[in-house]
């Protein structure tokens, strides 16, 4: 049985109780969601051991384990045998959905080609993250590979999926062909089923297309669809997303063991995790008008997403997580960047060999306010080198020409400036065990600030459980009960930070504030460089906020001018961040130790023995 996961079935029944899994690499988490009234809520959830490995080998197993720890706390009948019923039988029987989404195997895995890396490769590149998929690599003609170099390469890798672009339709067609002759002589295998020819999408200048299907037609299984890059000045992600999309519900999950039968379950396509996430990150900054950035940091991945202006972006930073990647952390980072977070002396080799610790004990937690605060520490270098990658990424197309001159005739680089904006950012959506289950909220919206050094004005959140996979696939079905259950059950609001942007000596005025709360309360004081300060302020209450900043003070409306904003409180509250943009902290060790626990105690961020 199969579907086009870019058509979402039609269904003429009201949806009012949905079954969701999330199909994880170690977990398998299914939530159930209600129709309570007018609206939608998410009421119980359960989860259990993924079972695509032996001695199970059937991803159905975990999923059914999952669904009846539902089954037992909602005493609500949704099981017979091994059968989810559907639609609901009555009040306390059957849901009138099943719905997944899945990560299991590693994800989906992919190659990219294109003929100029940083035009063409780079468009191929997003529209496979954007579809939810780990880009292994990125080949084109000029990125200074020999042929048995690129050859070799194809083959060792052993992708899920092929991505193959290349040149603007009517444009030349002999480097999309040579790059199609490589893949040809690679013959390369997928890393499931042996049996079966690796799938491949080409979406490249429609005139190569002849010469593609000859070169290799016979050797992967081709699919051809409109060119992601038909004009220099446009990018056409959409057919080649939809297309990744389908190959992966018709390939690469029906070689997983178990995925047959779970799709024959399914009431909708089985879509990757990462592009549910995307897709419920895409609805919510549609339907709110919002700018924002996402982030789901994970154990040995990191997946930001953005929406600027209703252009939607994602990256996956494949080396940089917080067990199995964490020593790639600190390679990338280095010793240094990771120990100025650090609110204590520590000598550089205890510090090395607890990284590594965790790195060959992946699952254990913290058990000292001492490895909490390291982890803490690690994660702000994590986050912050992810965001560096995604703003690489998420820019204006390269090669178009804004004044033609003759360094960019030969260049054609000029507009690949970064969509991310963090002045109109609105929005910062955290999401992961780091963040999700740190001890207090303070310490995830404090990580979360340090590490992307928001500018202005911006709101925080982080998602409770980590429903956002759930919510993405539901949305494709029913987009309501999505966004009620993303803002009233998945979402947590952590507050609002406000950061002047400017830098000035410690303990100068940054900024005069006037605050009145929603009891009529009016708090008047000055904002200090080099200082941290904490209002309670609760979820769902606004308050007033006017401030008057230094001369050389920028708040988003020039130097020295006035702002004042209605804020939005949370389960932390308001933060006003007088440390200064962009953030700088003392080079003296025990100059910035004594920084670190001033700003720390200041908001609270850990306990006082």
């Amino acid at each position: 049985m199969t579907r086009s996961s870019s058509t979402p079935p039609v269904i003429d029944y009201p949806l009012n109780v949905i079954v969701a899994t999330d199909c994880g690499s170690t977990t398998t988490k299914a939530i159930l969601i209600e129709k309570v009234g007018d609206e939608y809520r998410q009421t119980y959830r359960g989860e259990a051991p993924t079972t695509v490995e032996a001695p199970f080998e059937d991803v159905t197993r975990g999923v059914l384990n999952a669904i009846a720890e539902i089954e037992e706390l909602s005493k609500r009948k949704i099981l017979d045998g091994e059968k989810i019923i559907t639609p609901c039988r009555d009040a306390r029987t059957g849901v009138d959905i099943y719905i997944s989404t899945s990560s299991a195997g590693g994800g989906l895995q992919m190659m990219v080609t294109g003929v100029v890396q940083n035009m063409t490769g780079e468009s191929a590149q997003r529209a496979a993250l954007g579809a939810g998929a780990i880009v292994i690599d990125v080949l084109a003609s000029n990125d200074g590979r020999l042929p048995h170099e690129k050859i070799e390469r194809i083959r060792s890798m052993r992708p899920d999926m092929i991505l193959m672009s290349g040149g603007t339709d009517g444009g030349a067609v002999t480097h999309v062909a040579e790059m199609a002759e490589y893949i040809a002589a690679a013959e390369p295998r997928p890393r499931f089923g042996v049996t079966y020819k690796l799938p491949l999408i080409y979406a490249g200048n429609k005139d190569a297309q002849p010469q593609v299907r000859r070169i290799l037609g016979e050797k992967t299984a081709l699919e051809v669809t409109e060119n992601i890059r038909p004009v220099l000045e446009r990018e056409n992600l959409a057919p080649a997303r939809n297309k990744i999309h389908d190959l992966f519900l018709e390939h690469v999950m029906q070689q997983a063991p178990g995925y047959k039968k779970l799709i024959e379950m399914t009431g909708a396509p089985i879509m990757p995790t990462p592009a549910a996430v995307g897709l419920i990150m895409e609805t919510i900054a549609r339907r709110e008008h919002l700018n924002l950035i996402g982030v789901d940091i994970g154990g040995a991945t990191t997946d930001v997403f953005s929406v600027f202006d209703g252009v939607f972006n994602r990256t996956v930073s494949a080396n940089l997580g917080m067990s199995y990647s964490i020593s790639n952390v600190l390679a990338e980072a280095g010793l240094a960047n990771i120990m100025r977070w650090v609110p204590f002396t520590i000598d550089e080799q205890t510090l090395r060999n607890r990284i590594k610790n965790k790195m060959i004990r992946p699952t254990t937690i913290p058990q000292t306010l001492d490895e909490l605060q390291i982890e803490h520490a690690i994660s702000r270098e994590a986050l912050r080198l992810a965001l560096i990658h995604h703003k690489s990424l998420a820019t204006g197309l390269k090669g178009i020409q804004q004044e033609r001159t003759i360094s960019d005739v030969f260049e054609q680089q000029t507009s690949g400036r970064t969509l991310i904006d963090m002045l109109t950012l609105n929005l910062i959506v955290g999401s992961g065990g780091i963040l999700s289950h740190a001890p207090r909220r303070i310490q995830s919206m404090l990580m979360m600030v340090d590490a992307y050094e928001p500018l202005g004005c911006t709101m925080l959140s982080v998602d409770s459980i980590f429903m956002m996979p759930h919510l993405g696939v539901l949305s494709t079905i029913n987009e309501q009960a999505a966004t009620d259950v993303f803002v009233r059950d998945c979402m947590i609001y952590l507050g609002t930070c406000i950061a002047p942007i400017g830098q000035g000596k410690e303990g100068d005025l940054c900024a005069d504030y006037e605050i009145v709360f929603p009891d009529g309360r009016l708090v008047k004081d000055q904002l200090a460089f080099g200082e941290l300060r904490l209002f309670a302020l609760e979820p769902g209450m606004k308050a007033n906020i006017t401030l008057r900043p230094a001369k050389s003070v920028n708040l988003g409306t020039g130097a020295g001018a006035a702002m004042t904003r209605e804020v939005m409180g949370g389960a932390v509250g308001l933060l006003l961040d007088g440390r200064g943009r962009p953030l700088q902290l003392p080079a003296e060790q025990s100059a910035r130790v004594a920084a670190l626990k001033k700003w720390f105690n200041a908001v609270g961020l850990y306990p006082q023995g």
